[in-house]
């Protein structure tokens, strides 16, 4: 599983990296919120840092694509 750097402090950086790992993995963002059990909507949200996604739905695709979010 990968972390989540602690310098990813912005919604578009997490965004960022869980469309870079999502494309890693060949998935498509249709797929990623089958799998996430989110609209592909939330999901291009969460990937562009916008809109108003939860934290489960962020922590859902996070978990799908094998990232983790640490709080310290």
């Amino acid at each position: 599983m990968l972390n989540l750097e602690p310098d990813l402090t912005t919604a578009e950086e997490i965004g960022a990296r869980v469309r870079a790992t999502r494309k890693h993995y060949r998935i498509t963002q249709v797929q990623l919120a089958e799998l996430s059990g989110l609209s592909d909507k939330t999901v291009r949200d969460i990937e562009h840092g916008t809109g108003t996604a939860s934290l489960a739905a962020v922590i859902a695709v996070l978990n799908v694509v094998g990232l983790r979010l640490e709080v310290c």
